[in-house]
């Protein structure tokens, strides 16, 4: 039995499309597998509990008995999927208790695979935070999402050091469609018949690109 993977989305900023990603990468695993597991943590932001309310729960890290529960979900070898939508006001505090307990060396112990999607932005926040997780993460495990519509230009010196996975951006009214709750990336694959599209292009590329990152990662850990 493969790893199970664990995915935790996050940024100390808001409103980078750590949301939409998580939507993406969700969606792709329940196509490919059937099955995931979303926890949501998140306080007013468009959050992923909003969009796929039949996968999802919300998880709560603000007292001792909520980290407790969501540390035992996420370190569960049940081979389904995980996908972590941690909200910016949670980031040091996420961090710094999977560091305090040892979460990754537990994990790996149970095999489980955790992978840290670090969105990326151009502010001086972001920038003192990458530098605290490669303390504590393997660069193997640790991807630098490039998403086009936030960071508009080069990354960041230092963040494209290990895996780098770009999202490119959409035009603004495209972007407004994908917003709406009741939209699917799967549904419209399967119901728009006209694959030249420009959001047809866009969500297949963005699948093959999670297809071909879970390879890379589980093969590393298997």
């Amino acid at each position: 039995m493969n790893p199970t993977p664990v995915y935790i989305i996050c940024s100390p900023r808001p409103l980078v499309g750590k949301t939409l990603l998580a939507r993406l990468l969700s969606e792709f695993l329940l196509l490919k597998d059937g099955a995931v597991s979303g926890f949501d943590i998140n306080l007013k932001e468009p959050s992923l509990l909003e969009y796929l309310p039949r996968v999802t729960e919300t998880a709560d890290i603000a007292d001792t008995f909520g980290k407790m529960q969501l540390m035992d979900r996420l370190i569960a070898h049940d081979g389904v999927a995980k996908v972590v939508d941690l909200g910016f006001h949670a980031f040091d505090e996420f961090f710094k208790m999977t560091n305090q307990i040892g979460f990754l060396k537990e994990a790996t112990r149970r095999s489980v695979a955790p992978i840290i999607l670090f969105v990326a932005d151009t502010d001086r926040v972001s920038a003192r935070a990458y530098p605290t997780l490669r303390e504590q993460i393997p660069l193997n495990a640790l991807i630098t999402i490039d998403n086009e519509y936030v960071v508009r230009g080069e990354l960041p010196e230092g963040m494209g050091l290990g895996r780098v996975l770009r999202i490119t951006a959409l035009p603004s009214f495209l972007k407004t469609y994908v917003d709406r709750q009741t939209f699917s990336f799967t549904d419209y694959l399967r119901n728009e018949r006209d694959s030249s599209t420009e959001l047809h292009q866009w969500i297949r590329r963005n699948y093959t690109g999670l297809r071909e990152l879970e390879f890379s990662l589980l093969a590393q850990k298997s």
